[in-house]
């Protein structure tokens, strides 16, 4: 739909201010009998106001990564990251994915590296296949057997990139020629899964470094195939080696808590760091670079560790002392649960962004400026279960999303950057934006409520929580005209208003507040018999309405949450409740799978719209409120006409329960949000649409009028042609009768169809199918087919799309019309025979006569 402009946006928003002007304190006097739904004409009335017909995927949010090693290319410009049977290749400033690596053996990938020259990717699966690619083309360049009896766990280049070493769930490692494709090395005496592999930085040594689950570092030289030393002190697994810039000093991790500092040219330990929790990897700092702001005072060995307190600490080896440990992100952990979940799993160094990449548990992916560790950016590799999606930010430039977990994500949709927002304790079930779009509030399992604040920056803050529910807080609603309250109900079966203190919404007082401030319940009523799903405020602050399991929808005084009426006919129970934006009508939705609009002034229901086949979880207004956009647990959109009870379109974007739905302010995108763990941003196409049929209207025109002028002049190469470009089969039969009226027209249209491409007979062929069907049309058709079989060999012929069929429906109007001509010459022999006689009898008679 066409947005409104100029005029026709101030009438539309004359009109909605003088339907919203009423007040809970004179209901019954403002109530007044407005012919019901007449507003919702307003756009037949409007010029240039249009109803929407189609909605178009602009992007997906999907998941990118579900765990296991991630890298990133020479220039920082890309990250590989896997994804089940996936390898998905991320433009690291736009967050967008640029290729889509897949397996086809559909076995989950397993193992991957990039090559140091980011030439050569090698993935490993399940179905012990390795695979060559060509990434930047998203082509597969060969594929061949592991060798090993397991999946491959690891794998590394070295530093010329022509071998590649693979360590198996077999106990061995493989060393590969990929430049003469072929294995080159078997090294056995590993025990257990070799879970490390690297290669010396100095490529004359020849040497790898491979560790295994007996917690060991082995050495290997190539040139004899043999283990040349064991380094032991590891009590746990080993995590990561990482080569000191002398290339004779070690470091290793491991999740025995500890670092250890290896000479190369002895074989011993130098030194035993205690980093007091379980170590995922140690990256060292370069040399060359001036960390100061890390604690760096000395010259000599610096590393970084990445672990299981989820935050990354500075080490000096020559002292075993932390002198750097960052800034914790989020509130302090209460259980282990949360601790491993905020711990992380990976971490690596980017020398082309200069920035340290660190993975989480929780497989959000973050890049730390190098020289002071603070946040770059943030991806979100894994969403989960999508249960609510909110536009946020003042020009809609953000989405805030909260999944099945107690973390919020705040999405910049032109980068993707994501913030995590630390607070809640348990899911959260629910979100509402406030009309500025700079304030949000969220609800969850744990009791309580949240309100967030979005700085110019575009970080967002806690600024306020509330408790006060006995039990989950499973839907909120914000105050529509200024961020002055809230309202939330929950499983306890009541309604809670909760007012916003003046200090929040101030925007130079709000900048001061330190810590979240505690909000309390000014109204509580109890509201159903059963849990509540959906509470939404009226566009003038003035009504509430809820929606329950026990298939009710009631209407409120927001004052004093005092009863005002009760809608009744759902069949089960109510998921959603939204207010009409422009007119006195109240929407629900329901697990019956139907829609329906209530009146407010007597809660008699105004239309019911069946269509969806499951539950109706959400619906929004769209198209200033002449439409409705539902969403099921099919997975499916309905954008519905009220004014004609049409379902216009049916939108299939998703594979499970669509929890979230929000139009922007703009109403021209809507975002959704599903079980699937994906996040659909959808864009209105209906202009666009309207004016590529227009255009295409146009050109259709022109070629007709085209046609009749080649037609008038006798071009009738250029005709057929063009006439086959429009896909008219009655228009290529004239084209045809017309060439054959001519003097020697058969030779002409011989001339005329051989001249054609293939693609342009394989049409003719097609259309002379149905011309052959009449009786009328079947001396053309058989002229065509003439010049076709005296031109076009058999094997051209067969190459021809849709030649099978084409014949099968040819022969047998062919033979019919056979028959039919052999039954006219038996006619034609007979009159024939007739008039030979009759002629004959004539003649005698006439020579009697003379006689």
């Amino acid at each position: 739909m066409a947005r409104g402009v100029g005029k026709s946006g101030e009438f539309v928003g004359a009109v909605v201010a003088a339907l919203w002007p009423w007040s809970a304190e004179h209901h019954q006097k403002s109530l007044k009998r407005i012919p019901v739904l007449a507003v919702l004409d307003i756009g037949l009335i409007v010029r240039g106001l249009r109803y929407k017909s189609n909605y178009a995927v602009e992007r997906r949010i999907e998941p990118f990564y579900k765990g296991g090693r991630v890298q990133v290319n020479r220039d920082g410009k890309f990250m590989f990251c896997p994804c089940g049977i996936k390898l998905n290749v991320i433009d690291i400033e736009t967050g967008a994915l640029l290729h889509s690596l897949e397996q086809d053996d559909q076995e989950d990938i397993t193992a991957f590296v990039l090559s140091p020259d980011d030439e050569i990717l090698v993935t490993g699966s399940r179905a012990l296949l390795l695979k060559q690619w060509d990434w930047r083309e998203n082509k597969c360049a060969r594929t061949w057997k592991a060798v090993h009896v397991a999946p491959v766990a690891a794998m590394a280049f070295d530093c010329t990139s022509t071998l590649l070493a693979t360590g198996g769930c077999d106990s061995t490692i493989k060393i590969w020629d990929m430049i003469k494709q072929y294995c080159t090395h078997n090294l056995k005496g590993s025990s257990g899964v070799v879970h490390l592999v690297e290669f010396h930085p100095d490529i004359s040594r020849l040497q790898l470094f491979s560790s295994s689950m007996d917690y060991k570092i082995r050495i290997w030289d190539l040139n004899s195939s043999k283990c040349v030393a064991v380094l032991s002190g590891h009590f746990s697994a080993v995590t990561s080696l990482a080569f000191a810039a002398d290339k004779d000093t070690l470091i290793s991790s491991g999740r025995d808590k500890i670092c250890m500092v290896w000479s190369l040219k002895t074989g011993e330990s130098k030194r035993t760091i205690p980093v007091y929790e379980s170590v995922e990897a140690a990256v060292l700092l370069p040399e060359n670079g001036d960390f100061s702001q890390l604690g760096v005072k000395n010259q000599g060995l610096h590393f970084l560790t990445a672990g299981s307190k989820g935050v990354l600490k500075i080490w000096e080896a020559a002292t075993a002392a932390c002198v750097f440990t960052q800034a914790v992100p989020f509130e302090p952990v209460e259980s282990k649960e949360e601790a491993s979940e905020r711990s992380l799993t990976h971490c690596m160094f980017v020398p082309g962004r200069n920035q340290f990449v660190t993975v989480s548990m929780e497989h959000n992916i973050v890049l730390y400026d190098a020289q002071t560790l603070q946040l770059r950016k943030q991806f979100a590799g894994y969403n989960d279960e999508v249960l609510d999606v909110k536009f946020l930010g003042p020009g809609d430039s953000h989405i805030v999303v909260a999944t099945n977990s107690p973390q919020l994500k705040v999405f910049e949709l032109a980068t993707s950057h994501c913030q995590i927002l630390y607070g809640h304790t348990e899911t959260i079930l629910a979100l509402d934006v406030f009309r500025k779009g700079l304030m949000f509030v969220s609800c969850a399992k744990d009791k309580s409520l949240r309100v967030w604040r979005m700085s110019k920056d575009g970080k967002v803050t806690c600024v306020a929580q509330g408790l006060g529910h006995a039990h989950v807080v499973g839907t909120v609603s914000c105050s529509r005209l200024k961020e002055s309250f809230v309202v939330t109900s929950s499983q306890d079966c009541t309604i809670k208003i909760w007012n916003i203190p003046e200090s929040l919404t101030s925007k130079a007082k709000a900048t001061l507040i330190s810590s979240p401030e505690t909000l309390h319940a000014q109204v509580t009523e109890r509201g159903h018999d059963k849990d509540i799903n959906s509470v939404a405020v009226s566009p003038n602050d003035k009504l509430i309405a809820t929606g329950s399991q026990d298939r009710l929808a009631k209407l409120w005084s927001c004052s004093d949450c005092s009863l005002l009426g009760v809608f009744t006919g759902h069949k089960r129970g109510i998921w959603c409740v939204q207010f009409s934006p422009v007119d006195q009508v109240l929407a629900t939705s329901s697990a019956d799978g139907t829609l329906k609009l209530w009146g407010l002034q007597d809660f008699s229901c105004l239309k019911t719209f069946e269509g969806h086949d499951a539950s109706v979880l959400k619906i929004i207004f769209v198209s200033r409120g002449t439409q409705l956009l539902s969403s099921g647990s099919d997975g499916l959109l309905k954008l519905w006409t009220i004014k004609t009870n049409e379902c216009v379109k049916t939108l299939d974007g998703h594979e499970d329960k669509i929890w979230g739905l929000h139009s922007n302010k703009q109403d021209d995108m809507v975002v959704s949000g599903s079980s699937d763990s994906c996040i659909t941003l959808w864009k209105d196409v209906t202009d666009i649409e309207q004016q590529e049929a227009q255009a295409k209207q146009e050109e259709q025109i022109m070629k007709e009028q085209e046609l009749s002028n080649l037609l008038h002049e006798k071009r009738y190469l250029k005709a057929l042609g063009l006439a086959i470009s429009l896909d008219r089969p009655h228009t290529v039969l004239m084209v045809v009768k017309a060439i054959l009226k001519e003097v020697d027209g058969r030779k002409h249209l011989e001339e005329n169809i051989l001249r054609l491409r293939k693609d342009q007979k394989e049409a003719v062929l097609a259309f002379l199918v149905t011309w052959n069907t009449n009786s009328r049309n079947c001396h053309e058709a058989q002229a065509v087919i003439e010049i076709l079989l005296k031109h076009e060999t058999p094997d051209c012929l067969l190459q021809y799309s849709g030649i099978k069929a084409a014949v099968e429906s040819l022969l047998p109007y062919t033979e019919r019309h056979f028959q039919r001509l052999s039954r006219l010459l038996e006619a034609s022999m007979f009159i024939d025979f007739m008039w030979q006689n009759m002629k004959l009898a004539d003649v005698s008679q006439q020579e009697d006569m003379t006689l």
